[in-house]
């Protein structure tokens, strides 16, 4: 709803300001005898450059902080859950294969099931948190546990605690997008500026030819970047499962 409404305003205002260069077209005419002048031409393609490298600049500033916080919020994950498997070594002989069963399993399911599903967008459903559950039961130890025993197992729960504050921020940026207004800028304002370039060229066309195929190709390329980048868990650009399979490979 909100790309259509960006549509509709952008229309009505372009349509206003034909509209009044018609009518003062109509009421007041041009003299014949008055040289073209180029400055407002000039003056607009300047404009629309320089709005558009804004826009530009806003996109890409908004897709690398969704990746950048996607590729963090993962290796955090990844090393709480390796220093909650460390942990094992000082609960009670009875509890330490446990958690390091739940935690390999946990981290199985992050690289096998649930990056696959990021990377297309789709809902990770319970499995995990359910898997996360489980790695939280097996930390816990009775009262008969030692004190040492007992002050390794809060120290567990605590990091179990930094993997679902993680696993929830890795969930959430893996549902961010560019917003539907920021991709109608970005791609009206990649039209005007090339349109400008076509209307208000160069004099020599050979000079003329290669502006126009830098300035489409450098813009088709940030476009794809932009495209890229705001899938943060995406095959190309995206942040990768590497610190788990590298802490449980």
């Amino acid at each position: 709803m909100a790309l259509l409404e960006t549509l509709v305003v952008v229309l009505g205002v372009a349509a206003v300001a034909a509209l009044a260069v018609v009518a003062k077209t109509r009421l007041f005419p041009a003299d014949e005898n008055e040289e073209p002048r180029e400055d407002v031409a000039e003056y607009i393609a300047m404009m629309v450059s320089v709005l558009y490298a804004v826009v530009l600049g806003l996109c890409l500033v908004s897709v690398w902080d969704t990746r950048s916080d996607a590729a963090d919020n993962v290796q955090a994950e990844a090393s709480a859950l390796h220093q909650t498997y460390l942990l094992a070594d000082a609960l009670p002989a009875a509890r330490r294969q446990p958690l390091r069963d739940a935690a390999r399993a946990y981290a199985d399911h992050v690289v096998g099931v649930e990056w696959p599903a990021m990377a297309e967008r789709e809902p990770l459903g319970p499995s995990g948190w359910q898997l996360l559950e489980r790695l939280r039961q097996a930390g816990q130890v009775g009262d008969s546990a030692k004190v040492p025993e007992q002050i390794a197992a809060q120290e567990v729960l605590a990091q179990i605690g930094y993997v679902d504050d993680a696993r929830r921020g890795r969930e959430a940026a893996a549902q961010e997008r560019l917003s539907p207004v920021l991709w109608t800028g970005l791609l009206i304002g990649g039209a005007l500026t090339l349109a400008f370039m076509f209307l208000f060229g160069i004099k020599r066309s050979t000079t003329h030819v290669v502006m126009v195929m830098g300035l489409s190709g450098f813009i088709a390329f940030t476009v794809l970047l932009i495209h890229q980048l705001d899938s943060p868990f995406g095959a190309t650009l995206g942040a990768t499962p590497d610190p788990f399979t590298r802490y449980f490979g």
